[in-house]
């Protein structure tokens, strides 16, 4: 007996590949927060090999420290080993989940998180009264409560009132077909990186598909452990994507989803899932990997660009996103000086689950951002947005957040 049962089991292998060099430390935010060696990849690595142990147990103080990690995977990027942390912890994750009986208050609130956040017809109806909440003052509220009013998106009316077309011809020569996965919080809260995505596609020669189905991708729950929910999601995504036929690719903006989405193939281990995960891509990945034939017209603006964990440390998507904002004319390309691998504190709900990190996070990030002196920050994650624009808001900071391809859009419209 263990403390994981056989059910995807955290590998030893991978385990052992880590020789606890300690080259992760610096790029960990936790252990950047408080210097624990338990709050770093190799010490949960040690925990795990503990877990792995005969007649172990999963104890209180493991899961602490397994639930306060992130999942950035920043250390799978700084790892000159090549351990695979992220295989890792997303088996350890459910293991928890299944095991481990959290307090009556902390099953409240993942109950409601994701009663809620996969569900964008529960969630849309829910954004007014957040609106209405922070209009009395529920960001001045202390607890869970608080954070959630100041975390969550904001939206205006004509973001509610969007609507996104189903189908999209290819301007000019087709190129290809694709896919656009709508998800659950981008398509609420940010429908405009949506349809800044499907025009950018179309003008580069791609038809887009943008089915109502799925709600969710299920990447929220694939990265907390949840992951019946989250198998079930999956399949519900193969399959509503398969429905429209052949498809050239599945594309995504958010890096959350990009990045649960590339693991479905390890998720569900079926032929079916590992097909649909190569074909998925990340709207910058795509774009960056075309040579572009929509003409680019100025966007004159001094644009930070913040990378998402899920996009250059999960995926390894760096230098596209940057690529597409360096050919926009007069757009003038900045980048963090300080601690730019380090997480903003968003990762999923972690803002929630663990508010104080989440927060202090989330306030170094934002001050880093506004000291480049941009006029704007551009990212391609809508937990990141969210996130970045509360902490910039404590601050008396107001700088407006935009997805990459909603600068490239409207420089292609530009040149109209």
């Amino acid at each position: 007996m263990t403390a994981f049962d056989s059910r995807r089991t955290p590998d030893p292998a991978i385990v052992d590949d880590c020789v606890h060099c300690g080259f992760c430390l610096n790029t960990c935010p936790t252990y950047v927060l408080w210097a624990n060696e338990a709050d770093s990849p190799r010490g949960r690595i040690v925990l795990i090999a503990e877990g792995l142990g005969e007649a172990s147990e999963l104890s209180d103080e493991m899961v602490t420290h397994f639930d306060r990690c992130l999942g950035c995977m920043a250390c799978v990027t700084a790892c000159p080993s090549g351990v695979r942390y992220d295989s890792l912890i997303e088996r350890v994750r459910p293991q928890v989940e299944r095991h481990h009986q959290r307090t009556p208050a902390e099953r409240a609130l993942r109950r409601l998180l994701f009663e809620t956040l996969p569900h964008p017809r529960r969630m849309r109806a829910l954004a007014p009264m957040l609106s209405a909440g922070r209009g009395l003052g529920a960001e001045q509220l202390g607890g869970r409560l608080g954070v959630l009013a100041r975390v969550a998106p904001r939206t205006t009316r004509s973001s509610r009132a969007t609507k996104l077309p189903a189908h999209t011809q290819a301007a000019g020569k087709r190129r290809g077909r694709v896919g656009l996965l709508l998800g659950c919080v981008q398509r609420v809260f940010f429908p405009e990186a949506h349809l800044a995505t499907i025009e950018a596609l179309s003008a580069e020669g791609f038809e887009v598909f943008a089915p109502a189905a799925p709600d969710c991708c299920g990447a929220l729950e694939f990265h907390t452990g949840e992951e019946d929910s989250a198998v079930s999601r999956a399949r519900a995504t193969i399959a509503a994507f398969d429905e429209i036929g052949p498809l050239d690719y599945i594309v995504t903006n958010a890096a959350g989803c990009g990045s649960a989405m590339k693991e479905y193939g390890d998720l569900l281990d079926a032929p079916e899932a590992h097909g649909f995960a190569t074909r998925v891509r990340d709207v910058s990945e795509l774009l960056g990997s075309i040579e572009p034939v929509a003409r680019r017209g100025p966007v004159p603006m001094r644009v930070v660009y913040h990378d998402p964990c899920h996009l250059q440390h999960a995926q390894g998507v760096r230098e596209q996103p940057r690529e597409l904002l360096r050919s926009i004319p007069e757009l003038e390309l900045l980048e963090v000086a300080t601690e730019p691998e380090i997480c903003c504190g968003s990762a999923g709900v972690y803002n929630l689950l663990q508010p104080e990190a989440g927060a202090e996070l989330g306030a170094r990030k934002a001050r880093h951002l506004s000291e480049t002196g941009a006029e704007a920050i551009a990212t391609g994650n809508p937990g990141c947005a969210a996130q970045l624009d509360a902490h910039l808001r404590k601050l008396g900071k107001r700088l407006p957040i935009h997805h990459p391809v909603e600068l490239l859009w409207r420089s292609i419209q530009a040149a109209r």
